[in-house]
């Protein structure tokens, strides 16, 4: 009985420390440090989308970036600095990247309230779900307890998947991060909402390989309207200013967006791809008839990935302004 019961304590102080950091994440986690925080941070969530509402796609992709690179600690916000070149201004980043104002705003009004207590990337979690809900989107509960991070650099944003990739690359990548297969086709579907730059995509128009301009897996017809949005200059270049929707209902969070991959009018290659498999096929037919089921588990897997490699307890620190590290 002695050894079972010496065994079982074994077991269980195993399991204790071998538990991923993220555990030391909570829900409530300001109710009684800065108890008008997420009212806060949803106010200006709201303020913002009704004067744009392509910030609630912006700030969702601001999280789902920031989270890809050193976990989720809001180093994307960080600015560059004539000897450090940020996050932000990565290839994924640069001129793509929306909603920083609206984390500097609710910053701004929580320091106010609350000095020193709320981190960038904790305001930056609550956003992206926020902008999910006012989109139509299920709400959750956001685990919170972050830190902020101290180190941002451009040359790391290469471990964010490219919209070239295929899946592959794609389940590789996410892998990388903790994150399955199942995941990656459940967190695809933000990709239902907002928009997109020409340059992200127009390799699949006019230069897909030494063989053929176009992507054969393109509905021809979606291509050509493609080619209306995003036309090529006299030297064959397209604006990188110009952008066109994700989707028919670029502002509503609902599953068309895995309609679409059936029909071909996935907009990216990384889109497309997730039809090259019978498993990830099969999510796709799932979601494409339930939304339900695909809201549930994005919920899910955006859980998950806003707990990637978090900083913890005495690790990084509470910025004062999100887009400056503390002296």
């Amino acid at each position: 009985m002695y050894i079972k019961m010496m065994l079982a304590l074994f077991i269980a102080v195993a399991f204790f420390f071998s538990s991923p950091i993220e555990a030391a994440l909570e829900v409530g986690f300001y109710r009684d440090k800065c108890p008008s925080a997420e009212a806060i941070i949803k106010e200006e969530v709201s303020k913002s989308f009704d004067q744009n509402k392509g910030i609630a796609p912006g700030l969702i992709r601001l999280h789902f970036h920031d989270c890809f690179v050193r976990g989720c600690d809001g180093s994307i916000l960080i600015d560059s600095t004539p000897t450090n070149q940020a996050e932000i201004d990565g290839p994924p980043n640069g001129i793509t990247i929306r909603g920083r104002e609206v984390i500097d705003n609710a910053k701004a009004r929580i320091e106010a309230t609350c000095k020193g207590v709320v981190s960038c990337a904790d305001i930056l979690s609550y956003a992206a779900r926020d902008s999910v809900v006012i989109t139509g989107g299920l709400y959750w509960d956001v685990p919170a307890g972050r830190r902020d991070g101290r180190i941002s650099r451009a040359s790391e944003t290469l471990d964010i998947p490219a919209p070239s990739f295929n899946l592959d690359q794609l389940t590789q990548s996410f892998a990388n991060k903790g994150l399955t297969q199942d995941d990656m086709v459940a967190l695809s579907g933000a990709h239902t909402i907002g928009r997109s730059h020409c340059t992200s995509f127009t390799n699949r128009l006019y230069n897909f390989s030494s063989t053929t301009m176009q992507d054969p897996k393109l509905s021809p017809i979606y291509a050509q309207f493609l080619k209306q949005q995003c036309p090529r200059d006299s030297q064959g270049n397209v604006n990188q200013d110009l952008v066109v929707f994700m989707n028919q209902t670029p502002y509503v969070f609902e599953s068309s967006y895995y309609q679409n991959l059936f029909q071909h009018t996935g907009l990216f290659t990384s889109d497309q791809a997730l039809l090259d498999r019978q498993e990830t096929t099969r999510e796709v037919a799932l979601y494409a008839v339930n939304n339900l089921a695909w809201q549930r588990d994005f919920v899910q897997a955006m859980i998950k990935m806003s707990q990637i490699e978090v900083l913890t307890g005495n690790q990084g620190e509470i910025r004062a302004n999100c887009r400056v590290i503390n002296p």
